[in-house]
């Protein structure tokens, strides 16, 4: 008999067994943790629990609950919905360097533009959600089912490229969270393929959303070819500021230790989006006021106001002078060895193209009204209450994503270490008989 026939083969995991473990103990690692992280939790749950009654209460009384009226029928819901999908593309921007330049630093970090994407999308159909006046009815738009018009609806093809993207990360972040736990290798052909493909959809998501609105011919402040890259060059700069500022927040409050590399490789797309993203809005502001014409209107009321209306004055401005600093600190050389600054430049990033996305983008394409009629548009307590219970949920789903991944991409959780403690947990009783 051969050497090799006496040798121990490795038996293949029965995956009947070890996935219900794997979800069993991420829903416990999921509801674990300091007193810091149940302060967070409980904050987040109260804020969203408030978000949640006041939905209820807007889909008992109706739409009046808000300011949007039918000449402005978009607002701060839409204008969350536009700036998150952003967020979720810009989580490409860690999966490029990793696949497809084989960034071996990367890989790990992947996950946590992985885990963003998620949260995002999540938030983006909720958005879209509380946006109905029916929600009952959105069956309407689901393939198949409702009244579905594809490829004429340009609502259609963002309701399939938003899906398909959050199918697309939850199976790759899943997979490969449920491979580490295993102790193995992941098999190449069951996520490359969908990491590359989920590059071209982060930025189909991104491109879709912009032709929803520079499609609309009745909309002269979309009409513009410059739509699609300035929301592209905006996601390449929101979601890797985000995601700067998550890992800051990791490294400082857990044990996985992430170096400079991948915030290295961020700031400098940041650096170039971001100067990209500003010239495109002087092209835009030097093209809708040197020329002149009619159509300048929404641009009027928007950065000067128009006609004694200027509700979004102080909106838009700040948002520019929030993205020029925010522009000048990331061009400091050494800006990752300054950790507080790097912050206040994501953050300032973060919430400049948060209006400007939002509130700079759609509610001037409505005012002044096809008719020229000027209503102004601010939102009501009703939608600051839905929309930060939804940005408190997308933070809850992050925080969560977090905290399953973290242990087992520091090898604190896998088959393996539960292996050990079972077997500890057996030999403990028969020592202390023995003894």
């Amino acid at each position: 008999m051969s050497t090799e026939s006496n040798m121990p083969t490795a038996t293949p995991p029965n995956h009947f067994t070890s996935y219900p473990r794997f979800i069993f103990r991420s829903l416990v690692l999921a509801t674990d943790g300091s007193w810091l992280f149940y302060a967070w939790m409980t904050l987040l749950t109260a804020m969203t629990l408030v978000g949640v009654h006041a939905w209820a209460v807007q889909v008992r009384d109706g739409m009046i609950l808000t300011n949007m009226t039918d000449q402005v029928s978009w607002g701060l819901y839409i204008a969350n919905f536009t700036f998150m999908v952003g967020v979720a593309a810009g989580a490409v921007m860690m999966v490029i360097p990793a696949y497809l330049y084989r960034d071996k630093e990367m890989h790990d970090v992947v996950i946590i533009g992985e885990i963003l994407a998620v949260a995002a999308m999540i938030m983006c159909l909720l958005f879209v959600i509380v946006d109905l006046g029916r929600p009952d009815r959105f069956w309407h738009m689901l393939p198949f089912i409702g009244r579905f018009h594809w490829p004429i609806s340009m609502l259609t093809w963002d309701v399939i490229v938003l899906n398909g993207y959050l199918l697309l990360n939850l199976h790759i972040c899943g997979y490969l969270l449920y491979i580490r736990f295993l102790g193995k290798k992941p098999n190449p052909k069951w996520y490359i393929p969908f990491v590359y493909l989920s590059i071209f959809w982060a930025i189909s998501i991104h491109t879709v959303t912009a032709f929803l609105y520079c499609g609309l011919g009745g909309r002269p402040f979309w009409n513009t070819a410059l739509l699609a890259p300035r929301f592209l060059a905006s996601a390449f700069v929101a979601g890797p500021a985000f995601l700067i500022l998550a890992m800051q927040v990791i490294r400082r409050f857990s044990n996985f230790r992430i170096s400079d590399h991948p915030m290295r490789i961020l700031v400098n797309i940041i650096r170039v989006a971001i100067l990209i993203g500003l010239l495109m809005v002087v092209s835009e502001i030097f093209t809708e006021f040197y020329t002149g014409g009619a159509h300048i209107a929404s641009a009027q009321y928007l950065y000067f106001g128009l006609h004694g209306h200027n509700a979004l004055v102080p909106w838009i401005w700040t948002s520019i002078a929030c993205t020029i600093i925010a522009a000048f600190i990331f061009m400091k050389p050494n800006i990752i060895k300054h950790k507080w600054a790097l912050d206040v430049a994501c953050i300032l990033a973060f919430i400049g193209l948060w209006i400007e996305k939002g509130m700079g983008l759609i509610v001037p394409g409505f005012v002044p009204s096809t008719l020229h009629e000027i209503v102004e548009y601010l939102p009501s307590m009703t939608e600051y209450k839905i929309t930060v219970g939804i940005w408190a949920f997308g933070l809850m789903i992050f925080t969560v994503g977090l905290k399953i991944a973290i242990p087992i991409l520091t090898e604190q959780l896998s088959t393996q270490q539960i292996s050990k403690q079972q077997e500890n947990e057996v030999q403990l009783p028969v020592n202390s008989h023995a003894d």
